[in-house]
């Protein structure tokens, strides 16, 4: 049996770190996972030189669920990705998403089982992230927002939906500095200090105004963080609808209008070192193929 599933990243409007709430949307860089089965264990292979383990555990999560023994059944793993890893840009979630929820569709059909639903597949894929330890939170959010696509505004603490809609299909850029940025090696006491700010820009991410929201959370981050505002706020003067730090760094994303798409992208070009990803917003999330 061969199954292939398309898992989207996603970028930050609220980071859930400092208050355990937060809000994403889904974004069109991804990673595409192939999959077919064999006799006996799990294999994984990637087109980005990272280590494999991460991958395996998910699909090992997946196994120890449905009681299936590696000895009697195996799968074998394959990923192309068009999605940054380690820059803010949910490459975690998008990958634990994509792993659990192939595993879960091949395991389930053969061997006549029940599938998993949506928030199960969520919540594994979570579990597995959590205990590779490459996510503070859990990213719930995150994780919703790669799996359903568009924007999502969640309590990550008790795996909570507070909204879940489409989002206007605007192009964005992402601007990638020559640096990576491991949200598990983050410092959570110094981003938990300035709590009552994010809480603001969550109340306006709550109430539908994802702009100002991604703008406020950004700039909070940022400096928190160490990172360089400017990158955001020369974005923002260059016509973006919104700018800001996403997850923990080190990229920043720009929501544009058609019009302003090419000055926003020059501004960055012209006065910071790193390259600039052209994609849009993705209202599919994770979709087989």
């Amino acid at each position: 049996m061969k199954k292939t599933i398309r898992s989207p990243g996603s970028a930050t409007i609220i980071n859930a770190i400092a208050t355990g709430s937060g809000s994403a949307f889904g974004i069109g860089l991804d990673i595409v996972c192939k999959a077919k089965t064999q006799n006996c264990s799990i294999t994984a292979k990637n087109d980005v030189g990272a280590d494999t383990k991460f991958m395996e555990d998910c699909a090992r999560n997946v196994f120890e669920t449905y009681g299936i023994c590696e000895d009697e059944f195996g799968i074998d793993l394959e990923t192309i990705s068009s999605l940054p890893m380690a820059s803010g840009l949910s490459s975690s979630s998008a990958l634990s998403n994509a792993i659990t929820a192939i595993t879960s569709r091949i395991v389930s059909e053969e061997f006549d089982l029940n599938p998993l639903n949506d928030y199960d597949i969520i919540n594994l894929a979570i579990e597995s992230s959590l205990k590779a330890k490459v996510t503070i939170t859990g990213a719930f959010d995150d994780a919703t927002a790669s799996y359903f696509g568009g924007v999502v505004v969640t309590n990550n603490r008790y795996h909570e939906m507070i909204v879940k809609e489409k989002m206007e299909e605007f192009p964005i850029l992402v601007y990638m500095p020559d640096e990576i940025s491991e949200s598990g090696s983050s410092d959570v006491n110094r981003m938990k200090l300035l709590s009552p700010l994010v809480e603001s820009a969550f109340e306006m991410a709550r109430n539908g105004d994802y702009f100002k929201a991604l703008n406020l959370n950004g700039l909070i981050y940022s400096a928190t963080l160490n990172f360089n505002s400017q990158i955001a706020i020369e974005a923002l003067n260059a016509g973006a609808l919104a700018s800001g730090l996403s997850g923990t760094g080190s990229s920043f994303v720009a929501i544009c209008e058609e019009d302003s798409l090419h000055e926003v992208r020059d501004v960055w070009n012209d006065n910071f070192e790193g390259r600039v990803i052209e994609t849009t917003v993705d209202n599919d999330g994770c979709t087989f193929l």
